[in-house]
């Protein structure tokens, strides 16, 4: 019997693991740690959460809670796990990293059709009894970097990522930082720590002067926009934070019924509430300096650093070019790949690649052809639409928006009205495709 080697005990690579088994595929899941370490990770467990720990939003009126919705549609398996490990975010979905961890590598080793194997995979040799999944994220090793070049005929692309600072809850001071939700909307599960216009404009000069991780000149236009460092932000305008990451409009403080000239929030980042992390502070400036210039603010002087920002090189494919459409690779059909070396961007984005690329494994080894994702869904629009059109030189990574869906054929007044009748769009389509393709199968039909 085929059975499917999937390296990659990430988010992409659990949930096709996952999805696979379900379905009666037999799967050995390769995961590299602890037998070799990675720069971001610090643990061992499955699906481990490297940078934030917020899902996002479950507002069914932003592309993420869209495309949570279309996931559960379509029987994500993480989705529901990241419930039972969820902390208070308001209306954002984080997790509990090391909760959701466990829950994750428990149904992966609690499944008798998946085995967990500790061990680097360096090269894929072709098996007319195996089937490979590729899930090794944007920290892709050297070796299998080297290995997808050679398959592919292409090297990979670079872009670089960043991760923001973790502080203790008790080290803040809390006569300073005051909880709030963005215009008293859901729970006040986010700390903010009001700037007035000279602690503002102190932060933009410090994060201008401070000293910094060198990236080279080449290498400057791979930064990530989604993930674009503070610095970075900061050096595009005097301004451009007030209006971005730290934006206060909506945040007033209680005490003084003022909104202030900026804000700093801060996000829970684990079940108990003790650590919180600095939102969009995301860093290369070196890590005395972060420190140094972090404590020059109000309510931070006497902050607790758990974890300090820091970058870190990214490897993802060229996808328009280099996969077909099913994600598997043209030179060697019997490899496919999932999660962000594909190009998409973002925890709940990895996942729907992980359960897509399943999905497609799955009527493979059928014989089948799995029936294109609806254009009107965000996972149709990321997944078959964004990843795969060839109109731009360059390729780039994406999140989920609403941007990429098609316009609706009537015309609608107002941007509420319009992603109301997107979401509700997405969510029917997907709805429908899922029906279609169980009727397809018919009452004595497998999964497809």
């Amino acid at each position: 019997m085929i059975s499917v080697a999937v390296v990659g005990g990430g988010l992409a690579g659990c949930e096709a693991a996952l999805q696979l088994a379900a379905r009666g595929v037999p799967v050995r899941l390769h995961e590299m740690r602890p037998t070799r370490r990675s720069p971001a990770h610090r643990t061992d467990l499955l699906a481990e959460l490297v940078c934030s720990n917020s899902l996002k939003s479950t507002d069914p009126l932003t592309a993420s809670g869209c495309l949570k919705r279309e996931l559960e549609l379509l029987g994500c398996r993480l989705l529901a796990l990241a419930a039972e490990a969820a902390v208070p975010a308001g209306a954002a979905l984080a997790v509990d990293p090391v909760a959701f961890g466990r829950r994750v590598q428990a149904a992966v080793e609690a499944d008798p059709l998946i085995t967990l194997s500790r061990t680097e995979v360096r090269d894929i040799p072709p098996d007319p009894d195996t089937v490979w999944l590729l899930a090794t994220g944007p920290l892709t090793t050297p070796e299998l970097q080297a290995a997808l070049a050679e398959m592919t005929g292409r090297p990979g692309l670079h872009f670089f990522d960043a991760i923001a600072p973790t502080v203790t809850a008790e080290s803040l001071d809390m006569d300073v930082v005051y909880r709030a939700a963005r215009y008293g909307r859901g729970e006040a599960d986010y700390l903010n720590i009001p700037l007035d216009e000279a602690h503002y404009h102190t932060l933009v000069n410090d994060l201008l002067a401070a000293e910094k991780i060198a990236v080279k000149d080449f290498d400057r236009a791979d930064l990530f926009d989604g993930c674009q460092p503070i610095e970075e932000i900061a050096a595009s305008g005097p301004m451009t934070l007030a209006f971005g990451p730290l934006r206060p409009v909506g945040l007033e403080d209680p005490r003084t019924r003022k909104r202030p000239f900026a804000v700093i929030q801060l996000r829970q980042e684990n079940r108990e509430g003790t650590l919180y992390g600095l939102v969009g502070f995301q860093t290369r400036i070196k890590h005395p300096a972060q420190k140094a210039l972090l404590r020059r603010l109000p309510g931070l002087e006497r902050a607790e650093f758990v974890r300090l920002g820091q970058m870190h090189r990214n490897f993802y494919l060229d996808t328009p070019r280099v996969l077909n459409r099913d994600f598997s690779l043209p030179q060697r059909p019997d490899v496919f790949v999932a999660g962000q070396i594909t190009g998409v961007e973002g925890y709940v984005e990895s996942m729907a690649s992980g359960l897509w690329s399943a999905m497609n494994i799955l009527a493979r080894l059928k014989g089948e052809e799995l029936p294109d994702l609806p254009p009107e869904s965000i996972c149709g629009s990321l997944l078959q639409g964004f990843l795969f059109d060839r109109t731009s030189a360059r390729f780039s990574p994406m999140n989920a928006n609403f941007g990429l869906l098609p316009p609706p054929a009537e015309r609608v007044r107002g941007k509420r009205a319009r992603k109301e009748l997107k979401a509700r769009r997405a969510a029917a389509a997907v709805s429908s495709w899922v029906t279609s393709c169980a009727a397809a199968r018919g009452p004595s039909g497998g999964e497809s």
